[in-house]
């Protein structure tokens, strides 16, 4: 039987955590009493630098049962960034890892959905929700218009997915090989191939505590989204460019037109929406091609994109096999 790690990133959730794993842990228990997967499944838990409980809660869960296994990173890295220490992580002993949030808003009842997607011979299962209907009408409006923009971009997405996912283990491999630093997850697993399909749900509300991605976050996810998968805003800033040139060209020959027929028209207000207008497009250009300048100055740092402090539930096993082996 195929063994399956449930890789789940923790940033401050001491609120629901109790609650993830007790319903983690009965999703998991039928599975395998179902014999759908190994008894060597596992929940691994990352701890992406909480400044709460979060840590020592998933300390005594590792230690209350063998289903449990945790990864302390150094330092909050970011969501995307923790989840990659957990998929490369759980890469070394699972056949295939689901990824999920910790707040219970992806439905812990589509696992065995995606377990069985993947014993049919699927690579990458995507969990996509059914509808927006828990959503504000701005979030919704703004959720849909980003993935149209992805499209539009060229970008390879899943609509309406998020990080709930199932990749194999060769998948996993793969994505090991993309060692971009400015990390959009969303964007990279559709590069990889491989069959894939979606099992869709339904989205619940946050079970407790507060959301990590507040108005600003995710904005500025969306923005690290487009500028990772697309050099075309720097195209349409060429194109806005050219198009000032031209309208400048047709200005000036109707200045000197007029001059010539001896006409005089003030042209304040035109002149000075002119000046503002072109300015805030040289603004805007620079600040996109900045974007793009920056990215590559972190990518050529190479730097580490988490640091691990310890793992529970895994390594310490390991080495208690053995020492039992030489006893």
């Amino acid at each position: 039987m195929d063994i399956i790690y449930l890789v789940i990133p923790c940033y401050n959730e001491e609120e629901v955590l109790l609650e993830t794993s007790k319903r983690l842990k009965q999703i998991l228990k039928q599975l395998i009493k179902e014999k759908k997967i190994s008894f060597k499944s596992k929940i691994l838990f990352v701890n992406d630098g909480s400044e709460d409980e979060t840590w020592h809660i998933i300390e005594t869960l590792c230690w209350e049962s063998d289903l449990f296994a945790g990864v302390n990173l150094t330092r909050n890295c970011g969501h995307q960034n923790a989840l990659l220490a957990g998929l490369m992580t759980a890469k070394k002993y699972a056949d295939a890892v689901i990824s999920m949030d910790a707040d219970l808003q992806d439905d812990v009842e589509a696992i065995e959905a995606f377990v069985d997607r993947f014993l049919d011979g699927y690579d990458i299962v995507y969990g996509v929700r059914s509808s927006r209907c828990t959503d504000t009408l701005f979030k919704r409006m703004t959720a849909e218009g980003f993935y149209r923009l992805m499209k539009f971009l060229g970008a390879e997405i899943v609509s309406n997915h998020a990080d709930y996912r199932l990749m194999s283990k060769r998948a996993l491999e793969r994505l090991a090989q993309f060692d971009e630093v400015n990390l959009f997850l969303r964007g990279i697993v559709p590069q990889i191939g491989y069959p894939s399909t979606i099992v869709t749900y339904e989205r619940q509300e946050r079970f407790a505590g507060k959301s990590k991605y507040p108005l600003r976050k995710m904005i500025s996810f969306a923005f690290e989204g487009i500028t990772s998968f697309s050099i075309k805003p720097i195209r349409f800033i060429c194109m806005m460019g050219g198009m000032s040139f031209l309208v400048s060209i047709f200005m000036l020959i109707y200045c000197i037109v007029q001059h010539f027929m001896g006409n005089t028209v003030s042209g304040w207000a035109s002149l000075g929406t002119s000046i503002w207008a072109i300015g805030g497009l040289q603004l805007l250009a620079i600040g996109v091609i900045g974007e793009y300048i920056g990215k590559i100055y972190l990518e050529t740092k190479h730097r580490p994109k988490y640091m691990i402090e310890e793992i529970r539930g895994l390594e310490e096993k390991k080495k208690e096999e053995s020492n039992d082996e030489d006893n």
